[in-house]
């Protein structure tokens, strides 16, 4: 993971269109070039943290940051907007920090035909070098979205026809039997607390994966390869477009 710490380094890679993850500046701080910075940030929908000062000492390492350091991204985000219009499915994060599960998830969302993967933006990985390899290229291929909030995201693709299958292990549907409708968004928690119950509250379907053994859950990419395959067997054959009423 990349850092720029300066704020001319910052302003200019902003300008210059460079992939960012994201832009730190120490708490309390002001004037008219850090304010540049923020606004082109929110102009360019760069996500925006105020941190403190020993953050930002830890992030730059031994370079001078002026009170901004931004960290470099492997790829650029995608919009919402577009991934929509390509009416494929989406996996949607609900907050998922490991960035080795993030690349795995990526990896498989990729193979299994997904159209894109969405994160928020805050308390979740990034798209850093670590998920970039973790991905295995798949990073490169498919688009990433970053929102600011999971359940407006759940929203805008329920008005755009999608039907949202949450995986969760209280779900009360088994992942083998539920009917598939398209288009579809599958929707996985973060790592050890799952689904949050807003994001629960939008998804028209909850769905589990049954276990056996003393192990109560798997690890989120591996459920996410298993659901988003089971998905993909009967994607062509059996999946039929139904719009929401």
């Amino acid at each position: 993971m990349s850092a720029i710490a300066g704020i001319h380094p910052v302003r200019e890679a902003i300008r210059a269109g460079r992939p960012l993850d994201r832009v730190l500046v120490v708490k309390g701080a002001a004037g008219a070039r850090l304010q540049e910075i923020i606004d082109l940030c929110r102009e360019r929908a760069i996500a925006l943290r105020f941190e403190s000062r020993e953050h930002l000492d830890r992030a730059a390492g031994a370079s001078n940051h002026q009170g901004v350091v931004a960290i470099g991204s492997a790829e650029k985000f995608s919009t919402l907007e577009a991934t929509i219009a390509a009416r494929g499915s989406h996996v949607i994060l609900d907050g998922v920090e490991d960035p080795h599960n993030l690349g795995a998830i990526i990896r498989t969302a990729h193979a299994a035909g997904a159209a894109a993967v969405v994160i928020p933006e805050r308390r979740a990985a990034g798209l850093t070098d670590v998920v970039a390899r973790a991905s295995a290229g798949a990073l490169a291929y498919l688009p990433v979205v970053r929102v600011t909030n999971v359940n407006r995201a759940l929203e805008d693709l329920k008005k755009n026809g999608y039907w949202i299958y949450g995986l969760d292990a209280r779900g009360d549907q088994d992942y083998d039997k539920v009917d598939f409708l398209a288009p579809a968004a599958f929707v996985l928690g973060a790592e050890g607390h799952g689904l949050h119950e807003q994001v629960r509250k939008h998804c028209d379907f909850l769905v589990r994966i049954p276990l056996a053994g003393a192990v109560a859950s798997l690890n989120v990419s591996v459920a996410a390869g298993i659901v988003l395959f089971e998905w993909k067997r009967r994607a062509e054959p059996q999946i039929q477009a139904d719009a929401r009423p």
